[in-house]
């Protein structure tokens, strides 16, 4: 249809809006979980320091094993507190997994292939040099990098991160999303709706997408369909700062739609109004001085796919991702007839499971209707329907973007 922007155009647009990322900030590293790097980890010490142990044994010379004979007990090296000696031939010392390998020592000696005897170690086997002793700079070593800059640390990187060393890690500042809730039919969660009314929740589901993709999200509260309350609301947004404006409904062009007015009055320079895409063709993109502005949908669906589909890959253009726009996409396989699409690219709600030794399957809801929350909260993932894709049956190939 003429005058819609496909889905691709228009992501694209909104992720080259971003003309660099948001400024560094140099944070404690045992704060840096969950955050986006500026730049990589650079290792400041070796790990480990020293040839250790990896096993609960017997420190000894493998030449020593293989002249057989009892060893005589030295001492002990465990975990913090080393042998100040040196292993000489003939000789054993006790050691611990972790604890530092013995000067003289080239082999452990693992406990079960060992008897005592008062200070005598009776071998019950030979081992090769090396055996169960991890080297020095076994897992990386002082000066090594790691993580490349916009990387997000992730519960698995921690331990590796905070053992290279540094005290502080160099990340970008969570990007500032501002959310707005507009409509005189809204009232705060909690609250009693009066009759016309209804509960505002789209901006809960916004404002945890906007915390799970790395940003900092701050609720300005709703809105009533005045010019005034509006322009109140899109100046403090203005002075947070916020990187970002996320207006939830009123963007369309009724008598009551006065987002897109307000906007345009405060300054905004529109990039883009309305998208062939279901649900979420009311969608609109701007920037305001040195604020992007993105109008969502009103109606839940929407504004959760719509969030999804571009206020993510927004989050990431600002955290530095080069690969902002690239295609999250999956394969898998329809559990069900699909009819015919029209124009739009629809996003359908949809269950997935888990098919032993193949694709995953997707089965949309019957009713895709943008309003319903239950179906939203009842769906796993996205299922894509190109625009004037054919009818499609049971068993044929599909992708879908997951919701999670």
């Amino acid at each position: 249809m003429a005058g819609l922007l496909s889905v691709d155009e228009a992501l694209e647009r909104i992720v080259d809006a971003v003309t660099e990322p948001v400024a560094a900030e140099t944070i404690p590293i045992t704060e840096a979980g969950g955050r986006v790097l500026a730049g990589p980890l650079v290792a400041t010490r070796t790990q480990p320091p020293f040839p250790a142990s990896a096993m609960d044994g017997y420190a000894v010379r493998a030449a020593d094993l293989a002249a057989g004979g009892p060893l005589t007990l030295a001492g002990e090296s465990a975990a913090g507190r080393r042998f100040a000696g040196r292993l000489g031939a003939g000789q054993a010392v006790r050691i611990f997994t972790g604890a530092p390998v013995p000067d003289g020592a080239d082999t452990i000696l693992i406990q079960e292939n060992a008897t005592r005897e008062g200070a005598a170690i009776v071998p019950l086997q030979t081992e090769p040099p090396g055996r169960f002793v991890r080297p020095a700079g076994a897992d990386f070593a002082a000066g090594d990098a790691f993580f490349a800059a916009g990387h997000r640390l992730k519960a698995k990187d921690m331990a590796l991160a905070a053992s290279l060393g540094p005290a502080t890690a160099v990340v970008r500042r969570r990007p500032r999303i501002a959310v707005l809730a507009t409509g005189d039919e809204l009232v705060n969660p909690g609250e009693a709706p009066g009759i016309d009314q209804i509960v505002a929740a789209n901006h809960l589901s916004i404002l945890q997408l906007i915390a799970d993709a790395g940003a900092e999200g701050r609720f300005l509260g709703i809105a009533k369909d005045r010019m005034d309350e509006l322009t109140r609301s899109i100046a403090a947004a203005k002075d947070w700062p916020a990187d970002v404006l996320v207006t939830l409904g009123g963007a369309s062009v009724g008598d009551h739609d006065l987002v897109q007015a307000a906007l345009a009055e405060a300054g905004m320079d529109l990039g883009f109004w309305k998208i062939a895409m279901r649900p979420g063709k009311p969608l609109m993109f701007g920037r305001l001085n040195g604020m992007l502005a993105l109008g969502l949908p009103g109606n839940p669906a929407s504004s959760v796919v719509c969030a999804h589909v571009f206020l993510r890959p927004l989050v990431a253009a600002l955290l530095g991702a080069p690969d902002a726009a690239a295609d999250h996409t999956r394969p898998g396989v329809l559990g069900c007839d699909l009819a015919a699409n029209d124009h739009r690219m629809e996003y359908m709600r949809a269950t997935l499971a888990r098919a032993a030794g193949g694709l995953p399957v997707l089965t949309p809801f019957a009713s895709q209707d943008s309003s319903l929350t239950r179906v939203l909260a009842a769906a796993d993932a996205l299922v894509l329907r190109p625009a004037h894709a054919p009818a499609a049956k049971a068993g044929e190939a599909c992708r879908y973007l997951l919701l999670d």
